[in-house]
């Protein structure tokens, strides 16, 4: 025991920063939707395949080297179109430029995202950030661990009673214990979308054989005589309930275009199902199709919008939202009570003893 609480001092007094940084990140992207006040955010969203073509037209126009456009949802009522040197736009509903950007810098849910993801340092940062997931598992269990000795104890405060270590600590073990449930959930599925190879060995007995989708690589790339209204329109029709999310140019030549759709029963925001297209005259070359999928593969599915709150309405946000905030607060007075104690104590300790 003696061993598993001086192992979680420590990590937890140098990790304890980056992980309030990850818990104060992610709550705020929890919100975006209230926050982006750009003209049409609030506008519901309109999935007509003309109207979607004349955005993709308009982006077009905009700037070269289009990546994609994310279409507007009932979360932001804004297309957003990333373009190949970093930069972006926001397009309004009837094509009209709402924002323009030239870097991540540009827009701050731009740069959150980065920095929840990435640690702004790329991959090297989405890295840590698994690694971080993975400590956070590892804090909140040896935390449950430790906390049970002294359960008789308890009392939740939102608040240390003091700001001295020992109150911060009584504080860090009882906040702890109750966002554990909240805190692991995170914890896990932040850890398994970073390292997907955990993942697929904690669900292999769900997992069975799938064949994998061969598409063309000899196409013709788009050009000005695109037609991205019949392209949109071809690929609705392929699924005609689902719902249009994302867009993808391909990126080297004789690729496809690349369409994300969203079926009913799909969690996840942008949706897994997709239709590729021939460019030249908007054939459709493969799908794929996530209600054909495994089990192993719905459960991956689902561990975006449940770490991001994307689905179980405000309950669930308001749920996630708390347990972000309690990581801010364990991680951030963790460290300063670590290193206050390494430091012989805050300033008032160091004067009485004196």
């Amino acid at each position: 025991m003696k061993l598993l609480s001086w192992l979680h001092r420590w990590t937890g007094g140098i990790a304890g920063l980056l992980l309030a940084i990850l818990g104060l990140s992610g709550t705020v992207l929890l919100w975006e939707d209230s926050w982006i006040l750009l003209r049409g955010a609030d506008e519901p969203a309109i999935t007509d395949p003309a109207r979607l073509g004349e955005t993709v037209s308009a982006a077009l126009e905009e700037g070269p080297g289009l990546s994609r456009i994310t279409f507007a949802s009932d979360e932001i009522g804004l297309h957003q179109a990333v373009y190949a040197d970093g930069s972006g736009a926001y397009f309004a509903q009837d094509g009209a430029l709402v924002d323009r950007w030239t870097s991540i810098w540009g827009r701050p849910e731009l740069w959150l995202f980065d920095l929840h993801h990435y640690l702004l340092v790329g991959e090297t940062g989405k890295i840590t950030t698994g690694i971080l997931g993975l400590l956070l598992l590892g804090f909140s269990i040896s935390g449950l661990i430790l906390w049970w000795r002294t359960r008789k104890t308890f009392r939740l405060r939102l608040w240390p009673a003091r700001i001295t270590t020992s109150a911060v600590i009584r504080h860090h073990r009882d906040l702890g214990a109750v966002a554990s449930p909240l805190l692991i959930l995170t914890a896990l599925t932040g850890a398994m979308m970073v390292f997907p190879s955990i993942s697929n060995v904690l669900l292999w007995p769900l997992a069975s054989d799938t064949q994998d989708i061969v598409l063309p690589d000899d196409l013709a790339g788009y050009s000005r005589q695109t037609d991205w209204t019949q392209v949109m329109t071809r690929a609705q029709a392929a699924f005609p309930d689902a719902v249009p999310r994302r867009i993808m140019l391909p990126g080297k030549a004789g690729a496809p275009i690349t369409l994300r759709f969203r079926q009913d029963f799909e969690w996840t925001p942008n949706g897994r199902t997709y239709i590729w297209l021939d460019p030249a005259d908007a054939s459709i070359v493969g799908t794929g199709d996530p209600a054909m999928q495994d089990l192993a593969s719905a459960v991956t599915e689902k561990f975006y919008p449940v770490h991001a709150a994307k689905v179980g309405g405000l309950a669930w946000r308001l749920l996630m939202t708390a347990g972000g905030l309690a990581l801010v607060l364990l991680g951030s007075l963790a460290t300063w009570s670590f290193w206050a104690r390494r430091a012989g104590g805050t300033p008032r300790q160091r004067s009485r003893k004196a």
